[in-house]
């Protein structure tokens, strides 16, 4: 955290329903030069609700029980994260943002018995070649030690800018698939159930085409998680995960997997359409050393 830096503490997490109606509301004149916040939202003595916590890692794929998934504190710190930009400061609009990365570091394994400290700010706002980009930074702390930590980074699509491109990710896998999953149209539906995240573009394909999208589509942290569980309960241990998301997945839908594992336990996983045409996310995963 930055030293300077204001935080703001919030008795409890944010609605995300209420957050995302405001969003809406409050989108106009937003041009993405203003400076970001210089603050930091945090909520304190987060437990977890470990009926919601089964039914996440039965949506997802993880094994049951009280090990929190890699991908579990960014469901619980995705309602700061809105709350930082839905609000009138915040220089980006929050409809139409699309998630392009995300990096995730387990620094030792959770349990649904930890009373977890969320804490989210915003940083390194900075030109794209196809608009503007963001990092949300989630840090989760346990008795004042930090446990996991994460970034989010977003895009706002606009001007083109004569930047370098980022990184490239990884090559997609190649081979056979590891898994076929076919799914359904309630797929988004079910995830915000659990997740909170009711982002129209998830939950219908009528409301996901006044956003412009032919169908609803998955979210892409499903996605992830997905892939994650995939792998194995190694996962869930101290790791860093970083998946790049490429092309929507499409509600219904089928997607085939495919892994490549390498030297010092990293694992490329990849997942496309059925037919390989389409590519919707590779993830690079690796465990701490």
């Amino acid at each position: 955290m930055e030293p300077d830096i204001e935080v703001e503490t919030l008795q409890q997490p944010p609605s995300l329903p209420r957050l995302y109606a405001t969003a809406a509301l409050t989108a106009r004149g937003r041009s993405g030069r203003g400076p970001l916040p210089e603050r930091a939202l945090r909520v304190s003595d987060v437990r977890v609700d470990r009926d919601r916590l089964l039914r996440y890692q039965h949506l997802c794929g993880f094994p049951a029980g009280d090990v929190l998934p890699h991908t579990w504190p960014q469901v619980l710190g995705f309602p700061l994260q809105t709350e930082l930009m839905a609000r009138r400061d915040f220089p980006l609009a929050l409809p139409g943002l699309v998630h392009l990365e995300n990096t995730i570091t387990v620094h030792r394994p959770l349990t649904a018995d930890d009373a977890l400290e969320l804490t989210v700010r915003a940083e390194h706002l900075r030109e794209h070649p196809r608009g503007l980009v963001v990092d949300l930074v989630t840090e989760v702390a346990e008795a004042g030690e930090q446990v996991w930590t994460g970034r989010s980074t977003y895009l706002r699509k606009g001007r083109p800018h004569d930047v370098a491109r980022p990184a490239p990710s990884p090559e997609m896998p190649s081979g056979e698939p590891a898994a076929v999953w076919r799914l359904p149209g309630d797929t988004g539906r079910r995830y915000a159930a659990v997740s909170g995240d009711v982002n129209p573009i998830h939950l219908h394909a009528l409301t996901a085409r006044a956003m412009g999208f032919p169908r609803a589509i998955a979210h892409g942290m499903y996605s992830t998680a997905r892939v994650l569980a995939a792998l194995g309960p190694a996962t869930s241990g101290p790791s860093t995960s970083r998946v790049w998301f490429r092309k929507p997945l499409l509600l219904p839908g089928t997607v085939a997997l495919a892994v490549e594992r390498h030297a010092g336990g990293e694992v490329v996983a990849g997942l496309t359409s059925r037919d390989g045409e389409v590519e919707h996310l590779v993830l690079d995963w690796r465990p701490n050393r």
